[in-house]
């Protein structure tokens, strides 16, 4: 769900792989607890936000995202704050951060929705991160994604500055195949320039055996400095593969991944309205809103790490008894 993915977006997330420049590519062959998985009894969490206050953190951890340039992407909405709040969830009663589309004239667009980070705020190198998420119906036109850009973001330009798409969903392809509930991807994307689309990048998508709206999912990243890697629900199947692998082990050098995953990235997430990854570019043409607004929930999201000396994490960090320490560097 990157800035500047221009016309490539769509033929990136086929379930083939692609690839620009030689990379070693790895196939794929309540609330507090840590997932009882092979990972867990490595990893202590370090920071997480469970939005349970009436407020979203803009002080500590999140900044609002006010735009409608269209990403980069020709997408249709207008960012606004007020598409995001902290509020409960009605089925489960969760506090959740919630995103909302909307079907309204804003400035000029013909949409609304949200988008938030931890630009300037949380940022780290290595470790876990999972979400909790519940996504709306994904009728043609919705697009959210749980997603993570470099740290050096705008000052490194895109793709310079490396881009992980943990998961997202809406895309062309899953409207053409009727499965849009059930598709699903993950993508990086890194490189010295955009190059008229001839960057190295690397997207895979799935199509789950069961629905991944109408309920909470969790979406989870491992990363290292050999590897990045995507699961599906550890919480309830902890011994299923990656949906998503990539090799970022080699020289830090321009030409290898290594060079633009050993840094630094932060948290985004957003819903996005038509663009290029949905295949839909004229607003009359996104029914995915006629029948009222979309509202996307995100129940908490968590950073774990292992203590290695090669990681890193800067913002307010948390010891494992969950008492603020300071900031961390």
């Amino acid at each position: 769900m990157n800035y500047l993915k221009k016309y490539v977006i769509s033929a990136f997330v086929l379930v083939s792989f692609q690839v620009c420049f030689a990379q070693n590519l790895v196939s794929v062959n309540d609330t507090t607890k840590l997932i009882n998985d092979q990972f867990s009894n490595d990893y202590k969490l370090v920071w997480q936000d469970n939005f349970d206050g009436r407020t979203l953190d803009l002080k500590n951890n999140w900044k609002i995202d006010v735009d409608g340039n269209g990403g980069g992407n020709k997408e249709l909405q207008y960012y606004r704050k007020r598409n995001i709040r902290v509020g409960k969830e009605p089925v489960s009663g969760e506090n959740c951060l919630i995103i909302t589309a909307k079907k309204e004239n804003y400035l000029s667009k013909q949409f609304t929705s949200g988008r938030l980070s931890t630009q300037d705020k949380i940022s780290f190198k290595y470790g876990k991160i999972e979400a909790r998420i519940k996504f709306p119906t994904i009728g043609n036109g919705i697009w959210p994604a749980f997603w993570m850009l470099g740290k050096g973001y705008p000052k490194l330009n895109w793709p310079k500055c490396g881009e992980i798409d943990i998961l997202e969903m809406g895309n062309a392809k899953s409207i053409k195949k009727g499965v849009q509930d059930k598709y699903y991807s993950a993508a990086c994307h890194w490189g010295e320039s955009w190059n008229m689309g001839r960057y190295p990048h690397f997207g895979k998508a799935s199509i789950s055996s069961y629905s991944l709206v109408g309920d909470f999912h969790l979406f989870t990243l491992i990363w290292d400095e050999n590897i990045v890697k995507m699961y599906l629900d550890l919480d309830k199947y902890p011994d299923t593969l990656p949906y998503f692998s990539l090799s970022i082990a080699g020289e830090d050098k321009p030409e290898n991944a290594a060079h633009y995953y050993n840094n630094q990235f932060f948290i985004l997430f957003n819903m996005a309205i038509g663009g290029n990854f949905t295949g839909i570019l004229n607003p009359e043409d996104i029914t995915a809103l006629t029948n009222g607004e979309a509202k996307m929930y995100v129940d908490y999201v968590r950073i774990y790490q292992k203590g290695s000396s090669n990681e890193e994490f800067t913002g307010l960090k948390l010891e494992s008894n969950f008492n603020f320490i300071g900031n961390n560097n």
